[in-house]
């Protein structure tokens, strides 16, 4: 798995990374992974777990699941929070 994450850090742009992306991924897995995102951002806002699978339209695990490893994971989402406004 570290060469997969080393060549992501070869990437220099949004849209390299996106064509990357599009590349090694399904449609299907790309919208989830958005989704997740989208729900960890309204979790971190503070939204109810219900709130936030309505907006995202993943299931209440999904977004339990989310929840969990933004609090018991390895700190990813807040490598994204604390570098985005």
């Amino acid at each position: 798995m570290e060469s997969f994450f080393s060549a992501i850090l070869l990437l220099k742009t949004s849209e390299e990374v996106g064509a990357f992306f599009r590349d090694v991924c399904t449609l299907s897995e790309l919208s989830e992974m958005s989704r997740r995102l989208l729900a960890a951002k309204i979790i971190h806002s503070g939204a109810s777990i219900r709130s936030v699978a309505e907006q995202t339209s993943l299931s209440t695990t999904t977004v339990c699941r989310v929840s969990h490893w933004m609090k018991q994971g390895a700190g990813g989402y807040d490598f994204i929070f604390s570098r985005t406004k």
